[in-house]
């Protein structure tokens, strides 16, 4: 077995605390919670939204998602109320009006189309706790698929200082094409262009409000000083690449690094100027400026960089480096909701669900998983998950190393070659791993490819054996902070 270095009790002591303040935290009370399933500020920017609420975040499969609700809409109602004619204290309480299961929202975009859209409360026992929050606490089972990560983009954006609207703006075109690099700024375009749509712009070539320009650069670095011959462990640069769903790994220095330790520059930026009301006026401008180790194409940085650029129109939050916040989870959902204090009992289970489907219910005691007991207390099972990280990191591939959004820089994937292994160390009883099941979709978990779980169930005096297919379920939320 490894013996355990520094890193590696960064690393546990990481997943042992996520584990904790999530099985440990004892509820109040025993009464319900609701939420709508988006967060949102109060505008300070006179650009968009002024002293409105702005949608910032939505919950993946949550009702405002499916509503329609997108980020950066701006709230004009709520239920019928103007949010302008009552005080930003009391927005909150328009949300939560008592009696009510659900909220009428007038919302509005860059489309300049006001809509009106429902949204549902969702509510749970407060004591519950569901798949989704088990298996970010149980995350060292599956790096690979759910982890929380962040990231700092070297991105200078700035704004008219004048008096204006976005939300006066909805058509765009493009600036005129450099035929010596149409393969190029086409890609970029491309980019720029699905982006500005998903925000509810559209394309006007005829008499558009705005105007979108581009400028780019890639060279050697003429300042380049060589590689430095003390060796340095570096950390590495990883990215959202919204396309592949993923974190990338790039060819990129920090974005504190000294230009000199750089061997190429790489530069883009994305201007918008108005063509409606004063005509030649930069509204709104983002440039990224990349010290490289490496060459890497032009076109495939904006690909991945592009919708991150973006993410800062129309509502802009920091203008200089802005850190962005990537929460993924790839987890198997069956519908079940777990007593945070007795883990074995199903406080509730959700309509439609494979659970419920399979004949699974509320106050059913589930005695195993598998071969696994559920009959330990939140104590033991972060015990025995304690046991599992540290007998295991030695299964783990350096290669994919990683810093996890609470700062620790030694998160790693399992190694390809010793999946067999880590099935073996999920399976052994002794870890207490009954909630591996989360992930038991993954080859290094369940090398059998046979995604169905079997919960041995206790109800009243009957014992039953219920399987359970499970959907797969792969949320991703990206914020800047």
């Amino acid at each position: 077995m490894m013996k355990l270095n520094d890193k590696t009790k960064c690393l546990l002591l990481s997943s042992i605390l996520c584990l904790t303040a999530t099985l440990c935290a004892t509820a109040q009370n025993s009464s319900s919670v609701c939420r709508l399933g988006f967060a949102y500020e109060l505008s300070q920017r006179s650009q968009w939204g002024f002293e409105k609420p702005v949608v910032r975040s939505l919950i993946p499969n949550s009702s405002a998602e499916q509503s329609g609700l997108r980020i950066d809409d701006v709230i004009e109602q709520i239920d019928g109320v103007n949010v302008t004619e009552v005080a930003p204290e009391e927005v909150k309480e328009l949300f939560n009006a008592t009696g009510n299961s659900s909220v009428t929202l007038t919302v509005s975009n860059l489309s300049g189309i006001p809509r009106q859209i429902e949204i549902k409360k969702e509510c749970k026992k407060s004591n519950a706790i569901t798949e989704d929050q088990l298996a970010s606490a149980f995350a060292m089972y599956s790096l690979e698929t759910t982890a929380e990560q962040q990231f700092i983009c070297p991105f200078k954006t700035s704004i008219t200082a004048e008096e204006v609207d976005f939300a006066h703006f909805h058509t765009f075109t493009f600036a005129r094409i450099d035929e010596n690099n149409r393969k190029l700024e086409t890609n970029i375009n491309e980019c720029i262009e699905r982006e500005l749509i998903k925000k509810g712009m559209q394309v006007n070539n005829t008499q558009p409000d705005l105007l979108v320009q581009t400028f780019y650069f890639f060279d050697k670095n003429p300042n380049y000083k060589g590689t430095n011959k003390i060796i340095v462990e570096k950390e590495p640069t990883y990215r959202y690449d919204s396309a592949e769903g993923k974190m990338v790994k790039l060819p990129f220095l920090n974005y504190a690094a000294a230009e000199s330790e750089a061997e190429y520059l790489l530069q883009l930026g994305i201007r918008l100027v108005d063509q409606k009301e004063i005509p030649g006026r930069v509204l709104w401008e983002c440039e990224a400026n990349e010290l490289m180790e490496s060459s890497f194409r032009l076109d495939e940085y904006a690909r991945i960089h592009v919708p991150l650029m973006l993410m800062q129109f129309p509502y802009l939050k920091y203008m200089r480096n802005p850190q962005y916040t990537v929460n993924r989870r790839s987890y198997n959902y069956t519908g079940i909701q777990y007593d945070i204090d007795r883990l074995e009992l199903v406080l509730d289970v959700d309509r439609k669900s494979p659970a419920y489907a399979a004949g699974i219910r509320a106050r059913d005691v589930i005695q195993k998983i598998g071969k696994h007991k559920m009959n330990h207390s939140a104590e033991e099972f972060s015990a025995a998950y304690k046991r599992f990280i540290s007998r295991t990191m030695d299964l783990r591939d350096p290669k994919t190393r990683f810093t996890d959004a609470n700062g620790f820089r030694y998160c790693m994937n399992w190694d390809l070659f010793k999946y067999t292994q880590v099935a073996d160390a999920a399976a052994d009883t002794d870890y207490l791993s009954a909630f591996t099941y989360l992930y038991y979709f993954a080859p290094y978990i369940n090398p059998s490819g046979n995604n169905a779980c079997v919960f041995q169930v206790k109800r009243g005096r009957q014992v039953l054996d219920i399987t359970v297919r499970p959907i797969v379920r792969t949320e991703v939320i990206v914020e800047i902070q």
